[in-house]
């Protein structure tokens, strides 16, 4: 990994550290160990945003969140960004959302929320791993009930990545500004029967009431689950650059798994599911199974 993607990577970990204290340039600069123009260059090369923009859009995007959960006040957010006013802070949130606190807080519109992406990970991505080693993988097996999921369809995508080159990474932020069952959005694998024509079997979405009668967002299809029961694997946690690492290690003990051996068997007409990769809980992903007993 190059000396400039990891100059930059410690600049976006110093303004997560950071994210609501004054952040300058000169900051910035000494956590990259680069002089500021040169950092300031870096990061807008590998990043796309200028670091002011990164950090608005983030700032933004945060307050988004707490808006949504009820633990933060339109005022109190404006003052938390460091704005004079709740005025600026009102047209600072429409021009990145399209509209303004109140309104979302209301009804929960969906908003393309900003999710930074480590820069350190695109070169992680291409790396193979060894599974000799590798470190515990923890069964359960869980019910989950009917539901209905929001999704938005790939062309021909089988994986994260594959998808995120076709249809965009900032999927994501959308579907975390909307209200989930499970609490979080979701990955899933489409069996056949929940694929429309030409369209991916991985897709990204949000699992919501059957009865749900929330706004869908423009390009978003939805489907309908049954009830079904899924063997739940969960590595344990993991330092965030050896993410490729841990999906792979729970994977690995998933292929082998048998599921017999607990009076069940893989259910392959129930999406496989994938949770976001996160260091601290370990990686996540569900397969359903129905009881070997039960009819085909």
């Amino acid at each position: 990994m190059t000396e400039q993607i990891l100059a930059v990577q410690r600049m976006q970990d110093y303004i997560e550290e950071h994210l609501m204290d004054e952040i300058s340039l000169a900051d910035l600069a000494r956590a990259s160990l680069f002089s500021p123009w040169h950092a300031h260059r870096l990061f807008h090369r590998l990043t796309g945003l200028t670091p002011a923009e990164y950090i608005r859009r983030l700032r933004l995007s945060r307050s988004a969140l707490r808006l949504k959960s009820g633990g933060l006040r339109v005022a109190d957010a404006a003052f938390e960004l460091g704005f004079g006013s709740v005025d600026g802070y009102q047209r600072a949130f429409r021009r990145e959302f399209g509209c303004n606190p109140g309104e979302y807080i209301r009804t929960k519109v969906p908003l393309p929320l900003f999710i930074p992406y480590g820069v350190k990970f695109r070169e992680l991505r291409e790396e193979s791993f060894n599974m000799e080693n590798s470190q515990s993988v923890f069964v359960q097996l869980v019910r989950k009930g009917a539901r209905d999921v929001i999704l938005k369809r790939g062309r021909s995508a089988g994986d994260y990545f594959a998808y995120c080159e076709e249809v965009g990474c900032d999927v994501w932020g959308l579907l975390t500004s909307m209200d989930s069952l499970c609490g979080e959005p979701v990955c899933l694998w489409l069996p056949e029967a929940y694929r429309a024509p030409g369209t991916s079997t991985y897709v990204q979405g949000v699992e919501v009431d059957a009865a749900y009668d929330g706004p869908v967002p423009e390009g978003f299809d939805r489907i309908s689950l049954p009830e079904a029961e899924y063997l739940v694997f969960q590595g344990e946690p993991f330092r965030e650059e050896d993410y490729c690492a841990a999906i792979a290690a729970v994977q690995h003990s998933m292929d082998r798994y048998d599921p017999s051996l607990i009076g069940y068997r893989w259910d392959d007409d129930s999406p496989r599911i994938q949770l976001e990769p996160r260091g601290e809980r370990g990686y996540i992903e569900l397969r359903a199974v129905r009881p070997l007993n039960a009819l085909a």
